[in-house]
């Protein structure tokens, strides 16, 4: 009984310090991501060291998150419980794709990235993998917090709806900028289709709608930390993405175009 205490103190610390780790990077990441753009895709520059193919980068970088939130779900014995089961559902859902199915949709002409994007990637998915399983499946009051009343709740109905729309706008949008491409064609075109005609990169608006979604549907604080991060690494590069279009293309490209998040930013 002791051991069992001992460690669920030991969980609890580490969780702690890593969700305030987290919280805290993401107001600098923030500010530092307007400043310089994250070295893949069209914004790969030299002096960030060594540069690695995308498709294994983006393997190394998004595994940890596939892995790492399956130990704890195994540590919690969270099969016993359907909301948790259904949280690793919607998490692995996303991430079996992103770790194993999209590298491959990525074009053989795709840029490569810096090294340190995947080493940095795969930390972070470490880290926010650990803080939002300890808080779905091992924190003391995760089994009487998300009982089978939980799929009644407001925050669940609302948080998959936010969820689920997140990712189709995520994959549409994608859909569409791959398809901007024949076979051998390495340039860029105006993707105007989908919402895509109302923000420049729709695909980051979908993907923080699904991470807003899981904040809102586990009501947790890790889910808050990992959308709050989301933001911080996509905002500014969906900023940087309409600034690159409007440098390249002139006029052509619409200037009522906003971001990331249509009508506002």
């Amino acid at each position: 009984m002791e051991d069992a205490l001992g460690h669920l103190f030991y969980y609890s610390h580490v969780y702690q310090i890593l969700l305030v780790f987290q919280l805290v990077s993401s107001i600098l990441v923030l500010l530092f991501l307007f400043y310089k753009s994250a070295p893949y895709g069209k914004f790969v520059t030299n002096g960030f060291g060594p540069v690695m193919p995308a498709r294994p980068g983006w393997v190394i970088m998004e595994f940890p998150a596939f892995a790492v939130i399956l130990v704890m779900f195994y540590l919690g014995r969270g099969w016993e419980n359907p909301a948790m089961i259904v949280f690793i559902c919607l998490w692995e859902f996303h991430y079996v794709y992103r770790t194993f199915i999209y590298p491959l949709r990525l074009s053989k002409g795709s840029r490569p990235m810096a090294v340190a994007i995947p080493l940095t990637g795969a930390f972070f998915n470490s880290i926010n993998g650990y803080i939002n399983g300890y808080e779905m499946f091992l924190s003391p009051d995760a089994a009487v917090k998300y009982d089978s009343s939980w799929f009644l709740t407001p925050y669940f109905i609302v948080g998959t709806g936010l969820f689920v729309a997140g990712w189709v706008i995520n994959q549409h949008s994608d859909a569409v900028l791959r398809s901007l491409r024949k076979p051998g064609e390495t340039g860029y075109k105006i993707p105007n289709r989908g919402l895509h005609k109302w923000v420049a990169s729709p695909n980051y608006f979908g993907e923080f709608m699904e991470w807003l979604g899981w904040a809102v549907l586990t009501a947790s604080w890790a889910g808050l930390a990992f959308a709050a991060f989301t933001f911080a690494n996509l905002g500014p590069r969906a900023y940087k993405n309409l600034q690159w279009y409007k440098e390249k293309f002139g006029d052509e490209y619409p200037s009522s175009r906003k971001a990331m998040i249509p009508f506002v930013f």
